[in-house]
């Protein structure tokens, strides 16, 4: 059982200001006081966009991950395919497109199995992963920014990379474990 608390915000603002803003984030910096009483300052990045993942699984139990040079972290990433989604599309919609330009995939069957906030205590950014079944494959049609490299890989080695550190992105730790979960009771049933 969840234990019982608040609803209320016990933070209270006393002036924000927004200090940045490009196409994908606003930056502000609120005055505050804090839950305990006293005074100071809080940063919260606004995303412009829904984070949006997908795992597709083929009939043999295969998945696609993507590799790319992650420019803040400043190293090579392997991630489920993801991207981001317009706050105002639907998004499966945006899961669709996302599944398309990373790995060239069209799938017959969505099911959402995530809702996930990405680091809650800096920003608002709201992600969604889908499991993508039932695949055709296609061309890629990848962004200008994204140099991307595609890896079909057993389902459960992708996982075991998760375990090891080496997928470390968030949503794509939380995505692949959470799969390997659904994936297990549906061999109950």
């Amino acid at each position: 059982m969840e234990p019982e608390h608040s609803l209320d915000n016990p933070w209270t603002v006393l002036s924000s200001e927004h200090k940045y803003s490009n196409p994908w984030i606003t930056v502000r910096e609120d005055q505050v006081i804090n839950p305990g009483g006293g005074r100071g300052i809080y940063g919260v990045v606004s995303m412009k966009n829904k984070a949006i993942g997908i795992i597709p699984i083929d009939e043999h139990g295969n998945t696609w991950l993507v590799g790319q040079y992650r420019y803040p972290l400043n190293e090579y990433s392997w991630e489920i395919p993801m991207g981001g989604g317009p706050v105002e599309l639907d998004v499966l919609d945006s899961a669709k497109r996302e599944l398309k330009e990373e790995t060239g995939f069209t799938a017959a069957r969505w099911t959402k199995i995530a809702r996930i906030h990405t680091s809650n205590s800096v920003t608002d950014e709201e992600g969604f992963v889908f499991l993508a079944e039932e695949l055709t494959a296609g061309d890629t049609e990848p962004e200008e920014t994204e140099d991307l490299k595609i890896w079909k890989l057993p389902f459960s080695d992708a996982v075991q990379m998760a375990m090891d550190d080496r997928i470390t992105d968030g949503i794509s730790v939380a995505a692949l474990l959470k799969a390997d979960r659904i994936f297990a009771a549906r061999k109950l049933n």
